[in-house]
């Protein structure tokens, strides 16, 4: 089990080495992650994909008390893409079966943790036993308030931003709106993530350089952080080596670093 340390005492986080210590306020309030190489981790172990798959799933569950246990307020974790429905569908059912697995077993820990899960995305498109099963459990944890945990399922960026223009649009042809009315702010008030910070930092694992149609409009000024290690093998000690990196880094959104000092 998790044991949450008391991050009110000091700014730094409880276990770490004294000369590589976080800064607490300097941790990401939103992070996401991209969680690739399951496939190629099994391959090179002679494995079934979905091996892979099962061995991711304990990543996740490590990755999520970690961030808990540090005081990580928000995770994104990017776990089925529509692009993933075309894969073959014996894998498909293992993934949600997967899911199923990890929602029933780990209820107690986001109760206990007090960790609220969220889905974004079309989750009407999963199997009715799953949909049943998520919608339970984000109803069962709705009220924890120490961790959002959000996952992205049968998700797609583009299809986000398509669906929240056409939701404006028909607003403006309804006489509900006028188009010089929409704004960022507006539209990204429309958005799955309307009430959540945009992601401050994206990991992707596995060594890949894109962002695979996640987030789109969100991530505009999200820093990145690309690992070369496949996510069955991103653990903590992985994590906080991405969180050391993210925490060297000047946040400048577009100005220099003059004008971000004069607003410090």
């Amino acid at each position: 089990m998790v044991t949450v340390p008391d991050l009110s005492k000091d700014n730094t986080i409880p276990g770490q080495p004294a000369t590589d210590r976080f800064n607490v306020e300097k941790l990401p309030h939103h992070l996401a992650i991209i969680m690739d190489g399951n496939g190629r981790w099994a391959q090179e172990r002679n494995l079934s994909r979905i091996e892979g798959h099962r061995a991711g799933a304990e990543s996740v569950r490590i990755i999520v008390r970690t961030c808990r246990k540090i005081g990580i307020p928000i995770l994104t974790l990017y776990a089925f893409s529509k692009e993933n429905w075309q894969r073959p569908g014996r894998e498909v059912q293992a993934l949600w079966r997967l899911l199923s697995r990890y929602l029933k077993s780990e209820l107690d820990e986001m109760t206990k943790h007090s960790i609220r899960l969220n889905a974004i995305g079309d989750i009407q498109e999963l199997p009715k036993s799953v949909n049943r099963l998520l919608v339970d459990t984000m109803n069962k944890t709705s009220a924890n308030s120490e961790m959002l945990l959000n996952l992205a399922l049968s998700y797609s960026g583009r299809t986000e931003i398509v669906r929240t223009a056409q939701k404006l649009a028909a607003a403006c042809v309804a006489n509900q709106l006028e188009p010089a009315e929409i704004d960022e702010v507006m539209f990204s008030q429309n958005l799955y993530t309307s009430d959540m910070p945009d992601p401050d930092l994206l990991i992707r694992t596995s060594g890949e350089q894109r962002i695979s149609n996640f987030l789109l409009w969100q991530m505009a000024y999200t820093e990145l952080y690309v690992s070369p290690i496949y996510w069955p093998d991103f653990r903590e000690a992985q994590l906080m080596e991405a969180l050391a990196d993210y925490q060297r880094r000047e946040r400048r959104f577009g100005k220099t670093g003059e004008q971000q000092a004069k607003e410090v």
